[in-house]
């Protein structure tokens, strides 16, 4: 049996890790248990961990089977733009997998990838028809952040 920790889960179920902790406190992932400080999760025949059921709300929207799409990275020039003349901090990076978009200030790709530029033939499934985005093969794990305050840690 294979056995992965909290941010590898995170990504295969496509939550964040925050909501995979709650999900690891509330005793929802079936065979996780906590080695000193660290989460193991196994994965089951598909190669994913597997949730149970809550008592209460609407069903969960994360990832039930191993990915078959790439993922999309798109710069979003509109939210740089209005980020400028605003003042404002909104995430200006959408990593969409499958029908899914997640905002974010930093996208951190752990492994390859290609940057694809078709500027006569936008790709009509991506935001707004994109011309310029990063692809990333399902496997490869995509992880994001946003800051929490006005300027990331490093800048200005």
């Amino acid at each position: 049996m294979t056995e992965i920790g909290t941010t590898e889960a995170a990504f295969l179920l496509n939550i964040s890790t925050a909501r995979l902790r709650v999900l690891l406190k509330q005793g929802r992932v079936k065979g996780a248990r906590k080695v000193k400080r660290f989460w193991i999760i196994p994965l089951n025949g598909r190669g994913m961990p597997e949730i149970s059921s809550g008592s209460r709300g609407p069903e969960g929207t994360w990832n039930k089977g191993k990915r078959t799409g790439n993922t999309f990275i798109h710069v979003l020039r509109k939210v740089i733009d209005d980020n400028r003349d605003n003042g404002t901090t909104e995430p200006a990076i959408a990593v969409k997998i499958g029908e899914l978009n997640n905002y974010c200030h930093e996208a951190e790709i752990l492994g390859p990838c290609k940057i694809v530029y078709h500027p006569h033939k936008p790709n009509k499934s991506q935001a707004g028809g994109a011309r310029l985005w990063i692809e990333v093969e399902p496997e490869v794990q995509v992880i994001r952040k946003i800051f929490q305050d006005r300027e990331p840690k490093g800048f200005g």
